[in-house]
């Protein structure tokens, strides 16, 4: 008998099961989901709360963790131990935000400049994946207090800049949050899913979402037809948003008090206080002409004419962002026929006036520039749970994907604005005689030499049977899922001999490293942690056994008989498997069961996009 919950305090009944859309953001993140009675996107949030929770982590002296509200009071008493904008770290090498280091307030660890970065917290040491995990679980935490209900399954949502690397990144730590991530979406796309809701599905748009939050800058044009999501473009800038606009002013009151880089690297209170005075100043500054504070004994002060000088440069790289979006996209700024504002930063009216006289128009804020993006996560949680059919949703890749090539040229095979999933494959041969094995080098970025570009992966197909060069055809294939990873194979046709690799970032865990890292979590009593991997590792099993049963009966046509013995084989191990206390085990047969059913679930799912697609002009 299927278990159904009844919210105590509503009386209401809740869904079996519930995936919820999650912003992790920059400086604020938020759970929505879509509600089971009136079908329409909420923020969950307490009473009389607010619906953002901070993404700030701060740990004590015994190395607790606390999210949120609560440790966003730490971040001038103890800004050694409170992590703040650790989704500007995710996927970086110290190179890449060295720069920006002052700005960081707490111990950002910078032994290697190509390695990536890990923050120092007393003897503690934590990954950007790590601190992400804390501000998801907390999230988990908070949905499941407001749901009276489980929370496993999400949608997350990162910048449409993010790289394979940083969408990795973002899927590990909803993972060690102990969340299954069902999706990474594009934050603009879910945004225009949001205001799509609203709009005719007869009627055919082409949009810009304008994205400005507090450390990311997106800019996507979009076509919806008949209902149908269609993103032509994106551009952006992974370094901007409102905390620059904050460290303008605390740099303006840094030349008039005379306080130099060193001082406030030095200092971390002086610098954690003028960061949240400035943050202070930019809300202010939106709803009167002058912002004067007391600290420190010193008056700061500054005037809405001088805040709106001291930010032009930075909306005006917006607006190049934009310009460069148009002309990807191939379009003249008067085909826009509607203009979104998202994200908090949008709040500030020389932003939208600027924004507004760029397109020739007014913008669209109606709704919540904060809660747009998760109120577009759930809906397309909402369209995974199966429960909306009327929406696909199209995506793109964000920058050029290729190899490197004779003389170190980068060969693009995916390019930039690509829609995604997709499948690229090209053939290349040897260049010596007798020709082994060929170096297959990953790059992402628009850049025609590979030194200007980010390097993904690099592994060696080997085993060539030994040929003249230029005889072995070797076919490099890329394909990207729906989540943006990369999965990259070669394979050298005479000789079938093949080898590939899913692009993860050099620090990617891997599925036990996660498992293991999510047990520590929950306890340090080993038998407490033995107990629950077990248990947990069984229901996971049970789960795919019935999952895959489904799955056959449902897609027998598309399966052949070899496929059909191997995968039953692989079942039944899995059946023998779950009778025994072995966790690793029974993890290594439901791996050996996803490694066979993946190819006709592809398969499976190319067929439904089709079906869908069949008489839709795209």
């Amino acid at each position: 008998m299927a278990k159904i919950g009844i919210n105590i305090a509503t009386g209401s009944l809740q869904q079996a099961e519930m995936i919820v859309g999650i912003d992790l953001g920059t400086t604020n993140s938020l759970v929505a989901i879509i509600h089971p009675e009136t079908k329409k996107p909420l923020a969950l949030k307490e009473h009389n709360s607010s619906c953002l929770v901070p993404s700030v982590v701060h740990f004590d002296s015994f190395g607790n963790a606390t999210v949120g509200e609560e440790a966003k009071k730490y971040l001038e008493t103890d800004p050694a131990n409170t992590i703040f904008s650790a989704k500007r770290l995710m996927g970086k090498s110290y190179n890449d935000i060295k720069q920006n280091a002052s700005f960081f307030t707490y111990k950002v660890i910078d032994n290697d400049d190509e390695k990536l970065v890990k923050v120092q917290v007393g003897k503690q040491f934590f990954s950007p994946i790590d601190l992400s995990s804390f501000i998801l679980k907390e999230l988990k935490a908070r949905a499941e207090h407001i749901l009276k209900t489980p929370v496993t399954k999400a949608v997350i949502t990162v910048p449409a800049y993010f790289n394979d690397a940083q969408r990795q990144a973002t899927r590990d730590a909803g993972k060690l949050a102990g969340l299954d991530v069902m999706r990474i979406v594009n934050e603009p796309t879910a945004a225009a899913l949001a205001y799509g809701l609203g709009l005719d599905k007869e009627s055919e748009k082409t949009i810009a979402v304008y994205d400005l939050g507090g450390g990311t800058f997106d800019i996507s044009i979009l076509k919806i037809t008949n209902g149908i999501f269609e993103v032509l473009s994106t551009n952006g800038d992974t370094y901007l948003g409102g905390d620059d606009f904050d460290r303008t002013i605390v740099e303006y009151w840094m030349n008039e008090f005379g306080i130099t880089n060193d001082e406030l690297h030095q200092n971390k209170e002086l610098s954690q206080g003028l960061r949240l005075r400035a943050e202070e100043a930019k809300k202010h500054l939106s709803f009167n002409d002058i912002f004067s504070v007391e600290f420190n004994g010193d008056n700061l002060s500054i005037s809405k004419n001088k805040f709106e000088e001291l930010i032009q440069p930075l909306i005006a790289k917006t607006l190049d962002c934009c310009n460069n979006a148009l002309k990807d996209a191939k379009l003249d700024v008067s085909e826009i026929e509607t203009v979104v504002m998202v994200g908090g930063s949008t709040r500030v009216p020389l932003v939208k006036k600027f924004v507004s006289e760029l397109f020739n128009q007014p913008v669209h804020d109606e709704v919540n520039p904060d809660e747009v993006v998760a109120l577009g996560a759930a809906i397309q949680a909402d369209i995974l749970a199966g429960n909306n059919k009327e929406f696909l949703l199209l995506d793109i890749t964000p920058l050029s994907l290729g190899i490197e090539t004779m003389g170190g040229l980068m060969d693009v095979l995916i390019a930039r604005n690509s829609k995604i999933p997709t499948k690229v494959g090209r053939q290349y041969t040897t260049q010596k005689d007798g020709q082994g094995s060929m170096r297959i080098s990953v790059y992402q970025g628009e850049r025609d030499l590979v030194k200007d570009n980010r390097k993904l992966a690099e592994f060696n197909l080997t085993g060539i049977p030994g040929m003249p060069a230029g005889l072995p055809k070797v076919e490099v294939s890329f394909l990207i899922n729906a989540d943006g990873i990369l999965v990259v194979k070669a394979k050298e046709l005479r000789s079938e001999v093949e080898q590939s690799i899913e692009v993860r970032p050099q620090y990617g865990l891997t599925d036990e490293e996660v498992e293991k890292m999510l047990l520590e979590s929950i306890t340090h009593a080993k038998d407490d942690i033995a107990i629950r991997a077990l248990v947990e590792a069984k229901t996971e099993g049970e789960q795919i056994l019935e999952m895959t049963e489904k799955f056959l009966t449902k897609n027998s046509s598309i399966i052949n008989k070899d496929e059909l013995i191997a995968t039953a084989q692989a079942m039944q191990n899995l059946q023998l498997a779950l009778t025994m206390n072995d966790k690793n085990l029974i993890q290594t047969k439901i791996e050996e069961l996803n490694e066979i059913t993946r190819p006709f679930a592809e398969r499976a799912m190319d067929a439904a996009v089709s079906g869908a697609l069949k008489g839709k002009t795209i």
